[in-house]
């Protein structure tokens, strides 16, 4: 049955797998334990530090593995090299300016509801948390909408 995630990380790391074509994730090596929990079929949506905006949503299509290689980088940790990856596939692609607030959704939302309203950045520590289905199944519509409704480009 599949997990779905909230994945918690920086622009750059973002960024990273943005640029990759959302083909490919990685996570932090503090979270050994967590990571290999998630399994082929689940859903990782992505909250970026600093916007505190939901910015896309992925399929995982790959066990987790564990590689050294330094494809993800960040200015903040410098020498993390995000060594526990897996293979993506995009469920929904946003540009920057249509990324979701996350502040609105705290009361939208059953697994944020454990920290009060006014420090609602908490639910946001740290870098993976399991989050109910029917959180990611919001926020999956709500980005889906944000992207059908987005300006065509020129």
């Amino acid at each position: 049955m599949a997990k779905y995630w909230m994945v918690t990380q920086g622009p750059e790391i973002f960024g990273k797998t943005r640029e990759l074509g959302f083909a490919r994730h990685a996570f932090k090596s503090t979270r050994s334990k967590m990571v290999y929990r998630i399994e082929s079929g689940d859903g990782l949506v992505f909250y970026v530090t600093g916007k505190k905006q939901i910015a896309g949503a992925v399929r995982v299509t790959s066990p987790i593995a564990e590689e050294s290689t330094r494809i993800w980088q960040s200015d903040k940790k410098p020498d993390e090299i995000y060594p526990f990856r897996v293979d993506t596939e995009p469920l929904v692609e946003v540009d920057e300016d249509q990324w979701l607030d996350a502040e609105p959704y705290h009361d939208r939302m059953e697994w944020t509801q454990r920290w009060p309203r006014e420090h609602w950045t908490l639910a946001y520590q740290g870098n993976l948390r399991e989050i109910p289905e029917d959180d990611f199944k919001l926020l999956l519509a709500d980005l889906q909408e944000a992207a059908r409704t987005a300006p065509a480009k020129a």
